[in-house]
């Protein structure tokens, strides 16, 4: 068994397969060897602060007390929304120097709909996306100028996930170089420049063969998650009784357990109650201002 405080879920991907582990507290854990098993996930009742530490009781954007949600670059809104930078009254002009004003990627990426987005580094987000197939269009020197590509191409293009599709394999079988050569043809002179003529697309598989038949969702306040693991993908570890949306729970510390009596009287916290905007997983310790923040502070 294992015991700690949640602070990603970290995918890596070699030879087209992506690998899940769980960090708690510094130790990184394996999940991919745990697909087929019986898992348990229990809540302790404690939460931490994933940047200073300190125990609170309510957890703000993915795991931010409350005066590092107010004072930390990583939780201001233009993470969420990078055209509105505004790196010369940045809270942390450091921060902002190693986060913000880099090459950054514009893509496009195929997860349920096809989609626009950014990143630092490539795969990067498709990762986190569950994206099956991504290219990039174009690197431009900074995050704003990222953002602003990607606001223009959202005249066009969606640069949500459909998480439900997602997990279920619903995905749109337009040809996506097809799509990246229509969109080439939108972007505007100022970006022509940073446009990437020449690439690949680059094509995912995840570790979880059989698509859940329903979405439900776990909420380890709400009695824990326990079940069968039947596969990973994006944020989610998928059991055979609902799935986890395992970033929305940073800062909890947990145990987690494996084996054919894990979860021994754990009450189950599925619900097929969110509507078709929810986030499984969103615990009302949450607050949503800059809701993807987190996970964009990722390479």
């Amino acid at each position: 068994m294992y015991t700690g405080m949640i602070r990603d879920l970290l995918a890596r991907i070699e030879d087209g397969m992506v690998t899940y582990s769980l960090l708690l507290d510094e130790q990184e854990i394996p999940l991919n060897p745990l697909i087929g098993q019986r898992i348990a996930l229990r809540f302790t009742g404690e939460r931490r602060c994933i940047y200073c530490g300190r125990k609170v009781s309510k957890l703000f954007n993915h795991g931010s007390c409350w005066p590092c949600f107010q004072r930390l670059a990583v939780n201001d809104l233009c993470q969420v929304k990078p055209s509105l930078c505004h790196y010369e009254t940045c809270r942390e002009p450091d921060w902002g120097d190693t986060h913000c004003m880099i090459p950054t990627f514009v893509y496009l990426a195929k997860s349920s709909d096809i989609k626009v987005g950014i990143t630092r580094r490539l795969p990067g987000r498709w990762l986190d996306q569950g994206a099956v197939e991504a290219v990039p269009i174009a690197r431009v020197p900074n995050r704003k100028m990222a953002g602003d590509l990607e606001l223009h191409l959202t005249q066009y293009l969606p640069d949500k996930t459909n998480w439900r599709k997602m997990l279920q394999g619903e995905v749109v079988e337009t040809d996506l170089l097809e799509v990246r050569r229509r969109v080439l043809e939108l972007i505007p002179d100022a970006f022509r420049p940073y446009v990437l003529p020449d690439e690949e697309v680059c094509r995912i598989t995840y570790p979880l063969e059989q698509p859940p038949a329903k979405i439900v969702s776990h909420d380890l306040e709400k009695g824990g998650a326990a079940g069968v693991l039947l596969g990973i993908k994006g944020s989610y570890l998928v059991l055979d009784n609902g799935v986890l949306n395992v970033p929305k729970f940073a800062g909890y510390l947990i145990s987690l357990e494996s084996g054919d009596a894990a979860g021994a009287g754990l009450a189950s916290s599925a619900a097929a109650g969110e509507g078709t905007g929810a986030r499984p997983g969103s615990a009302k310790s949450r607050s949503k201002p800059a809701t993807e923040a987190a996970a964009e502070s990722k390479p």
